[in-house]
């Protein structure tokens, strides 16, 4: 992995921001009048469509054989995350200010820290606890009501 900020995990991780944040405009115009459980079924369509075509496309489908229980079990677990993620995340869209729900569901990046210390024995320094320390002040000042 490199070390610079503009290695490649960080260019795919911006990215992945970039469109996390039109997801949640676009989402929150989009559920106006439609159920947000409904709406997360539609967006999961295209979701799977568009990974569909992606992959025959780009000839990176595997063979199912080739793939462990152990990874089965995990990519099972995270597909239900992601699903329960989704259901919540827009159903506090229906509800809630797309500029508010959005940074409070950030604070998964604080949870993904904390978990993979915990379960994955990743180290951070003092610095970047700093950091998570600053994105969990940031959600809170914005969730704070006046």
């Amino acid at each position: 992995m490199g070390s610079g900020f503009f290695s490649s995990w960080t260019f795919w991780a911006l990215l992945s921001a970039t469109f996390a944040a039109l997801t949640a405009i676009f989402a929150k115009i989009g559920i106006e009048n439609v159920n947000s459980d409904f709406a997360t079924l539609l967006r999961t369509i295209v979701v799977l469509v568009s990974l569909a075509l992606i992959l025959y496309a780009t000839g990176q489908y595997q063979s199912l054989g080739s793939i462990s229980a152990k990874s089965y079990l995990f990519l099972l677990l995270s597909g239900l995350g992601t699903g329960a993620s989704w259901l919540c995340y827009f159903r506090a869209l229906k509800v809630g200010p797309a500029s508010l729900v959005a940074p409070v569901d950030k604070l998964s990046v604080v949870f993904v820290a904390v978990l993979g210390m915990v379960l994955l024995g990743e180290k951070l320094d003092l610095r970047q606890w700093g950091g998570i320390g600053l994105i969990t002040a940031g959600v809170v000042m914005l969730a704070l009501r006046r």
